[in-house]
């Protein structure tokens, strides 16, 4: 169906508007990965569904559409542990590589994919720089024990141009969440996710649940996801779709706080990594829980 007569469904408002089937979003959304509507159409994509809102019967066709049509990396030995890394650093230190290298020291392939959204940020890309871990510039198995880089442009160009939109019309649309819930593996896999508000937690738990993903879910850090080295988050699992709380959120008054670096740019960021990763500075509890609940997890799969 043309994409014109999708928007006049989602397009009513909040309350006007009209939830897609799976099929219908996949449809839609393939249109739009494939470039084959206008810049204009584009928009009024994006900013319907921001003011509609995506079900997760949407946000499960358009993941769909998403598979379809991305370099899927080969399956591994083991199921790849997949974090997206779309958030960066704005306040604290970006510790989602520190998540990913404490992972690979357990013999897990790792897998990171992601883009920088905005300019006002530490990304990813330049944290690994710092840590001599290069973006991938072809396909290829990730191997046990390693951690990989794969900038999403490399996945789907189709993606990363809607992601591009942010930057012209600053409001976040369907990718941004979507890059969150995928998986970029022929093969299985964990992914590690987060969210930033509540009502995410719903929506991403539903997709998860409609799609019978393996994934752990949590409030990240900024965005990110890497447990805040402050205070343990809460932990959900999903094991082919089926829901378990891991963790609980630590509540009450912090009694003592972790030594993080002050800087947040790349090169003390790594710095600090680097340290953990030696010894010479003390693992924050939070990303020590996460780690032993990804490990276990990961052993059920």
């Amino acid at each position: 169906m043309a994409i014109g007569n999708y928007i006049k469904e989602i397009g009513r408002g909040k309350d006007g508007a009209r939830a897609l089937t799976r099929a219908q979003a996949e449809d839609l959304f393939g249109q739009v990965l494939d470039g084959s509507v206008t810049d204009l159409e584009v928009g009024a994509f994006c900013l319907a569904m921001r003011i509609k809102g995506e079900t997760a019967e949407e946000m499960a066709g358009f993941l769909d559409a998403t598979r379809q049509r991305m370099a899927l990396l080969p399956a591994s030995s083991q199921p790849v542990v997949v974090i997206p890394s779309y958030n960066g650093a704005r306040k604290l230190p970006l510790l989602t590589p520190l998540l990913a290298l404490l992972l690979a020291r357990e013999g897990l392939p790792v897998l990171i994919h992601g883009a920088a959204t905005e300019d006002r940020r530490v990304f990813i890309s330049k944290v690994l720089e710092a840590l001599v871990i290069p973006a991938q510039t072809a396909i290829k198995t990730v191997a046990l024990g390693s951690v990989a880089f794969v900038p999403t442009a490399l996945l789907s160009p189709g993606l990363q141009r809607l992601l591009d939109v942010r930057r012209v019309v600053n409001l976040r649309n369907p990718a941004h969440s979507l890059v969150k819930l995928m998986n970029p593996v022929d093969g299985p896999a964990l992914i590690v996710s987060s969210y930033t508000h509540p009502e995410y937690a719903i929506s991403m738990a539903e997709t998860f649940a409609l799609v019978q993903a393996n994934a752990l879910l949590l409030r990240g850090t900024e965005g990110e996801a890497v447990a805040d080295p402050r205070r343990t988050p809460k932990m959900q699992a999903f094991v082919r779709g089926q829901a378990t709380e891991l963790q609980a959120h630590q509540g009450g008054s912090l009694t003592e706080l972790p030594e993080l670096p002050t800087a947040i740019d790349a090169e003390s960021t790594a710095a600090y990594i680097g340290d953990v990763l030696a010894g010479k500075q003390p693992l924050p509890t939070p990303i020590a829980q996460q780690v032993a609940h990804i490990v276990q997890l990961h052993s059920r799969l």
